[in-house]
């Protein structure tokens, strides 16, 4: 395999690094090679908008694996942009001008944080927070009493509010929608996180965005949709990434919302698959094209590409699943909730709540739960396996917190 064309990854971050642990781990014996333009290794992303704001976790404990562990597998990694792809010759560009072939290339290049198109959007001090080198740039920035204004009202924004007031900042946060977290959770539960971030001192103002920030001495200004202003020591800006397809459309592969892969996640170029953020794939329940920008999504994602790339046929098959820890509270969502034609709502004390979304059939397609950690994450875990199943349980005993979930499974 020594003259084998190496297996390539377009990308260094969460996806990136797993597909190439797991290249090794199906048996590929010929090089591996990762290209990606941050200077770090591989790591997660969660602990960024949390433990490593608060100072509870440092930027090397993110890391996917150790630096040796790389080396111990013969994965090499460049650091490099890369300018274009050659498909026809199986190559890459990197910016310089330099080329390297590929057997079978995955683009696994996430996306770009979402920036303000407003007046004073670029001023220093307005940050957003995607990378290791975003938080290290946003930490220090989070002390005892400093103002904190964030713009989006998603789990990034929330993440990185609970995080502030943590530090003990004065925190408020915009969101210009008339709700918290979009559709991505029933309005029970994004009521519920509502109440919650208000009850520990957040300032959230729905139906209202900023139009200008202007520095004014040390401070910034920011100008509302309202008509009032609120000053800031800093602006976080949190509202979404943009997927990173520039690469792949102009090599001609097909983008829509991302760059559109078919189940086994190889995109309309033979031997050119795309994984994790930047990927537009058909949903395991519904079969509709969608785009995930998770945890569990990179991890199962990574291996089914790098299975594929070997010359497998396997599709991908896991559920959605996404999770976000705001102060002592855990929020979870499983599976497809919108193919839900009823909602079930089960009520477990304390202000947790789990609500079901059922098909036609009784089927169980959807979960959604928030509240304390303590008491809601063992029955979230059991609700997602419910929808792993395609359960169809009885939907009183579905509502009736005294009946145990896991007697629903079993049935």
């Amino acid at each position: 395999m020594q003259d084998a064309r190496p297996m390539l990854i377009v990308g260094a971050g969460h996806v990136g690094g797993r597909a190439a642990q797991a290249l090794r781990e199906f048996g590929w014996a010929g090089p591996v090679v990762m290209v990606g333009d941050e200077p770090h290794l591989p790591y997660e992303r969660p602990p960024l908008s949390k433990a490593v704001l608060t100072g509870e976790q440092q930027a090397d404990e993110c890391r996917l694996r150790p630096a040796a562990d790389y080396d111990t597998d013969s994965i090499t990694h460049i650091r490099a942009r890369v300018q274009a792809i050659d498909a026809a010759a199986h190559e890459v560009v990197l910016e310089g001008g330099r080329r390297l072939a590929y057997e079978a290339l995955l683009l696994a290049t996430g996306g770009h944080a979402r920036q303000l198109t407003i007046p004073g959007s670029d001023l220093p001090g307005v940050l957003s927070l995607r990378t290791l080198g975003d938080a290290a740039a946003l930490a220090p920035r989070l002390r005892d009493g400093a103002r904190i204004v964030i713009v989006g009202g998603g789990f990034i924004g929330l993440e990185v509010a609970a995080s502030a007031r943590q530090r003990g900042c004065r925190v408020s946060l915009l969101e210009g929608a008339p709700r918290l977290m979009g559709r991505a959770v029933p309005a029970a539960v994004a009521e519920q996180m509502l109440a919650l971030h208000r009850s520990r001192g957040v300032d959230v103002r729905l139906g209202c965005g900023p139009l200008a920030i202007e520095q004014r001495g040390a401070a910034l200004s920011l100008s509302l949709q309202d008509g009032s202003s609120i000053e800031a020591d800093t602006v976080v800006v949190g509202i979404g990434i943009a997927p990173a397809t520039a690469l792949a459309q102009a090599a001609g592969l097909a983008v829509n919302r991302g760059v559109v892969v078919d189940a086994c996640l190889q995109t309309n170029v033979p031997g050119i698959y795309a994984a994790g953020d930047v990927a537009e794939f058909p949903g395991a329940l519904s079969g509709l094209p969608m785009r995930q920008e998770t945890w569990h999504n990179a991890e199962t994602q990574a291996r089914t590409a790098a299975r594929n790339m070997l010359g497998g046929h396997e599709p991908y098959a896991a559920l959605p699943w996404f999770w976000s820890d705001q102060y002592d509270h855990q929020l979870q969502v499983a599976g497809e909730p919108a193919l839900g034609v009823r909602s079930v709502e089960r009520r477990l004390g304390d202000g947790a709540q789990i609500h079901f979304d059922l098909d036609a059939e009784g089927r169980v397609v959807g979960a959604s739960g928030c509240g304390p950690s303590s008491v809601v994450v063992r029955e979230l875990k059991l609700a997602r396996m419910l929808v792993e199943r395609g359960a169809k349980p009885d939907p009183l005993s579905l509502a009736d917190a005294s009946v145990k979930l896991k007697s629903l499974l079993n049935a």
